[in-house]
């Protein structure tokens, strides 16, 4: 029997029996495991306190059968509480959950428990403006599915320059030279900078809500779908 406590995120709930509860985890060293969290929707277990959504857990686990593990010791190390008081913010973190795991049935990799747990972290600090946080869970997500955008070189193979207005290829997931193209050098620079760094660093250095917007706009129309 072995063992196992972590830090974990909560990617899903399923009620199971009179008063189970079937929990897949997301952790940073341990990738999505599923979990079974005994007598978890009794009025008095100690357990339903530290398996909350949107929020990092310190669990206890033991091997059981199969891949299944059972839940022994649950507490909540950090709630990101003021999600909730936004609407917005916090349709997206549900959204973000959602993606992930759907992502992760497919994709096994530790780095998707740092990727929400940035965005927990983003959307819970209000200086950081919202469009920030959703271009970037788009843009680090399309790098861990392996479709990251070409930020280099345009359709051409030549690289992308100063002063230089753009179209973007869905297709290609790449920059198009047009003079006319909506896309500058200003919006380059944000999604290099936004695919390097974390949303606070990003909100730091480029302070441009039309700018963000923007972004925004390709993050969730190219790159999401």
């Amino acid at each position: 029997m072995k063992n196992l406590r972590t830090k974990a995120i909560i990617l899903r709930r399923t009620n199971y029996g009179e008063a189970d509860r079937i929990l897949q985890l997301l952790t940073p060293q341990n990738g999505r495991i599923s979990v079974i969290a005994k007598g978890a929707r009794r009025e008095k277990s100690k357990l339903a306190g530290g398996i909350e959504l949107l929020s990092i857990s310190d669990v206890n686990l033991v091997s059981g059968k199969g891949d299944m593990w059972t839940l022994t010791g649950a507490r909540m190390d950090t709630f990101f509480i003021h999600i909730l008081s936004d609407y917005d913010r916090m349709q997206f973190a549900y959204g973000a959950i959602a993606r992930v795991s759907k992502v992760t049935d497919q994709i096994e990799d530790e780095a998707f428990y740092r990727l929400l747990l940035i965005v927990f972290e983003s959307l819970n600090d209000f200086d950081i403006h919202i469009d920030i946080t959703v271009s970037w869970f788009w843009l680090q997500l399309a790098i861990l599915e392996g479709q990251g955008l070409n930020l280099a070189t345009d359709l051409n193979g030549m690289k992308l320059v100063e002063d230089k207005n753009y179209t973007f290829d869905i297709e290609s997931m790449a920059f198009g030279f047009n003079e006319h193209g909506e896309f500058t050098t200003n919006h380059i620079k944000f999604l290099r900078l936004l695919c390097a760094q974390t949303p606070k660093t990003a909100s730091i250095v480029i302070d441009n809500t039309e700018l963000h917007t923007t972004v925004r706009w390709l993050a969730e129309r190219v790159v999401a779908h």
